[in-house]
């Protein structure tokens, strides 16, 4: 998949799904000790583990993906779709994004 055609979620709209308690899960494809650092909650399965642990995922719920800018997280979303995954965004911008527009207390 064209990495230009991966949906996209922003942050703002992340944190009123948040807000609303929406029913959506949360991936953070980040390595463990970035998600050690600072993390949005939700669950972390590695960008490189993200084949073998797609099992853990519920295909019938919204999936939000995110990393630290985008990059790993649309990855993961362009293979989540090529599974059969239909209801997979990405969050634009990425935990920086949510540091820079939600909360910038947080560390990235």
């Amino acid at each position: 998949m064209d990495q230009k055609n991966i949906p996209e979620i922003t942050v703002t709209e992340l944190a009123a799904l948040k807000k609303e308690h929406a029913d959506f899960q949360l991936l953070d494809v980040r390595e463990p000790s970035e998600y050690d650092i600072a993390n949005l909650g939700g669950k972390l399965i590695p960008l490189g583990q993200l084949p073998d642990r797609i099992d853990e995922l519920n295909p019938e719920q919204l999936i939000i993906v995110h990393c630290k800018g985008g990059g790993r997280s649309s990855r993961g979303v362009a293979f989540l779709l090529s599974q059969g995954f239909s209801n997979v965004k990405n969050l634009k911008g990425g935990i920086t994004a949510w540091r820079n527009e939600i909360d910038p207390t947080l560390l990235v």
